[in-house]
């Protein structure tokens, strides 16, 4: 994770207020002692005034202050209040049915709102607040209640939306996922958002962000495995899962021993198991990964394996970064990757001091 690019190509990013390079590189105005993201809107310092850094501590640590504009020490989303209120105001009251008319009554303009959750998070704000309502729905369901319950409980006024809703999310409408054996799927709150476990006793089958693109089409390819559709409820893995989950984004646990089961073809599982022993803290590019694995040329069917990971965060696929040390593509969000990467660059000092 030092290792940062030629000062060339940073300069290049910072002028070009690249996002790719989000927690991976911050730079340092020697004229101002202030130090920033690359992604800053500040005008730009000359190149001989900058002073490149690999995490934010290291700035502050060299005499730094960091930027009132672009707030370098923590994830951009910490720093805007409107999008802070507002998602506190969703988690205080997941089932409420929200508008563009609620936010200009509560001071905000619409527009401004929906950049600026689309640009931290990849959805705006009705899109995650309608998330939030299903997940409310998918808790009433997982603990038995009639459809009927679990959809005006969550907030959804029409029975074909909730229905369509879910169905689209699962692969299944609401009644299907109730009573059946075997795997269950859960709702999981994380420091990062909704997650989608999918377990049955022996091991973990999928663990995805709930706003990711992909999610149903995985669903679907762990329905298909399991021979049948999944259930809505939890079990100890999925409990585990959770539990593991808060300790690793709290600081607090570096490794995780989760019994998994990906879903994958045999190259993949090869990626998957190579991402796997990629130490907290520590990053590889595709290059490293292809060597790793013995196919060297095999550097976008790499890529691609690892697009296509299910267990988000415990086979660590956010540990794989660009080869000129920019972040990538990241299905679960850039900023996810930024707030990961973050999170273990604690595991990593810790490990330097215990070296």
């Amino acid at each position: 994770m030092d290792d940062l690019p030629a000062d060339e190509r940073l300069y290049a990013a910072l002028l070009a207020r690249d996002p790719a390079f989000e927690g991976r590189a911050f730079v340092g105005v020697v004229s101002t002692r202030i130090y920033c993201r690359l992604t800053c809107p500040a005008r730009k310092p000359k190149a001989e005034n900058c002073r490149w850094f690999a995490r934010a501590g290291d700035a502050a640590r060299a005499g730094f202050r960091p930027c009132r504009r672009c707030h370098p020490q923590g994830a951009q989303a910490e720093h805007d209040a409107a999008v802070r209120a507002l998602r506190e105001a969703v988690e205080a009251d997941p089932a409420r049915r929200w508008s563009e008319a609620d936010l200009a009554d509560m001071g905000h303009d619409p527009s401004t709102v929906r950049r600026a959750f689309k640009r931290h998070f990849g959805v705006t704000f009705l899109e995650m607040a309608r998330a939030a309502r299903l997940r409310e729905g998918a808790r009433h369901l997982g603990k038995g209640a009639k459809v009927i319950d679990a959809q005006l409980d969550s907030g959804f006024e029409s029975a074909s939306g909730f229905r369509a809703a879910f169905a689209r999310l699962f692969g299944h409408p609401p009644a299907a996922m109730k009573g059946q054996g075997g795997m269950v799927a859960d709702w999981i709150d994380t420091a990062l958002g909704g997650m989608i476990a999918i377990g049955d006793a022996e091991a973990l089958h999928l663990l995805e962000f709930s706003d990711r693109k992909a999610l149903p089409r995985q669903l679907a390819r762990v329905s298909r495995a399991a021979g049948g559709r999944i259930a809505l409820g939890r079990n100890e893995v999925t409990e585990a899962a959770e539990a593991q989950l808060g300790a690793f984004l709290a600081g607090k646990r570096a490794r995780f021993d989760l019994p998994i089961a990906p879903h994958g073809t045999t190259f993949q599982r090869e990626v998957w198991d190579a991402l796997c022993a990629i130490p907290a803290g520590q990053t590889r590019s595709y290059a490293q990964i292809a060597a790793t694995i013995g196919r060297p040329t095999a550097t976008r069917a790499v890529a691609a394996a690892n697009g296509a990971n299910g267990i988000a965060i415990v086979i660590p696929c956010h540990r794989v970064i660009g080869a000129d040390g920019s972040l990538t593509g990241y299905a679960g969000g850039l900023w996810r990757k930024e707030r990961l990467i973050a999170v273990e660059a604690g595991y990593r000092a810790e490990a330097a001091e215990s070296a």
